[in-house]
């Protein structure tokens, strides 16, 4: 009888397939948790209720997260990774140091914007993903503010760090707005306060 023998494709394979599917479901478990909590709040919500939402036995859930605050810390790390790649790839796209500066910051407003209500924020914002975060963003600004001074488009009087905390800080506040249109003035405000002194 002869024995077939695996090649190095098969395994590849077979943790290609197995990686993909443990994908899949953190991502069905991420999704389904953040739908829950925000139908029926942060407290309500139940390890039991989001392995059965999500079509998964409890001990499989268990097996990726240790409870419902994990589960959302989780999430919100992807959402912030997701946010900074958005952001990077506007700070990087082709036109003037002032005009991406500009698309960088309506969308870090817009993003402030559709925060989720205040307990979720609460328990979010708190972990050391948030702070390497805003270190990423405000590294990202000084960057463009330095390039946009350089090019004459703003301000040289203020340095690009204080800058760039200026526009983070003040572009903050969007989470508080309830139209886009003021959302869209309070960005205006602030690319004001970058001009050139006369």
């Amino acid at each position: 009888m002869t024995r077939m023998a695996y090649t190095s494709t098969v395994p590849k394979l077979w943790t290609e397939t197995l990686e993909t599917h443990r994908r899949e479901v953190g991502d069905a478990i991420l999704d389904t948790t953040v739908a829950l909590v925000a139908k029926r709040g942060l407290r309500a919500v139940t390890m039991s209720e989001i392995a059965e939402e999500t079509g998964i036995g409890r001990a499989t859930l268990y097996k990726y997260y240790r409870d419902v605050e994990a589960i959302l810390f989780a999430w919100h790390e992807r959402q912030i990774a997701a946010h900074l790649e958005q952001l990077g790839h506007l700070a990087h796209q082709g036109g003037s140091a002032g005009k991406r500066l500009a698309a960088v910051l309506e969308a870090f407003a817009g993003i402030q914007r559709h925060q989720h209500d205040k307990d979720f924020a609460a328990l979010l914002h708190h972990g050391n993903h948030v702070a390497h975060a805003e270190q990423h963003l405000k590294g990202l600004l000084r960057g463009l503010l330095s390039e946009a001074a350089a090019a004459g488009e703003i301000r040289k009087d203020v340095p690009a760090d204080e800058l760039a905390t200026y526009c983070l800080h003040a572009l903050t506040g969007a989470g508080r707005l309830t139209s886009k249109d003021a959302v869209q003035r309070l960005v205006k405000v602030t690319l004001a306060g970058l001009r050139p002194s006369r």
